[in-house]
């Protein structure tokens, strides 16, 4: 396993997995668009990616404007081998040393990407209108979450 930025020439890619994923399933596959990726990958954000045998295979993009982290996906048949703990550890490490002191994110009730976040430490922090679970993480308990590592 390769892990590395993730760049616009990236995007076909990344779109793939995201469409690829069995669960948080977008109902309207045009909500996300190429444009999208572009903004939060040179303007807004950063985004890494972990490719395997030259192929890319999961990915992760925080948005730093809006404190949110935007995407974290791994394609179907390489979940469960640590690729979204890596995306996740290298965001927001990014993230919290821009000196930022927290971000959030949205997901469905009932997943496994709710049970993910929860054993990352995120804290739930309300629902959307459309009842999406909302977590939090915060700069404090993510240097909390692993204190001998090199954060």
């Amino acid at each position: 396993m390769y892990f590395r930025e993730a760049t616009t020439k990236d995007i076909p890619d990344l779109h793939r997995i995201r469409m690829s994923v069995k669960e948080n399933v977008l109902n309207n596959p045009l909500l996300v668009q190429e444009k999208d990726y572009v903004n939060y990958l040179t303007k807004e954000g950063k985004g890494w990616l972990c490719e395997i045998d030259g192929d890319i295979m999961g990915f992760a993009i925080v948005d730093a404007v809006k404190n949110n982290f935007w995407a974290l996906f791994v394609a179907p048949a390489y979940e469960g081998n640590g690729i979204g703990r890596k995306l996740e550890e290298l965001a927001l490490d990014w993230y919290f040393k821009t000196g930022q002191q927290s971000i959030s994110l949205n997901t469905a009730p009932n997943t496994r990407a709710e049970m993910f976040y929860r054993s990352s430490g995120w804290k739930e922090n309300g629902s959307t209108k459309h009842g999406e679970l909302i977590f939090e993480m915060t700069a404090k308990n993510w240097k909390h979450k692993m204190p001998n590592d090199s954060r």
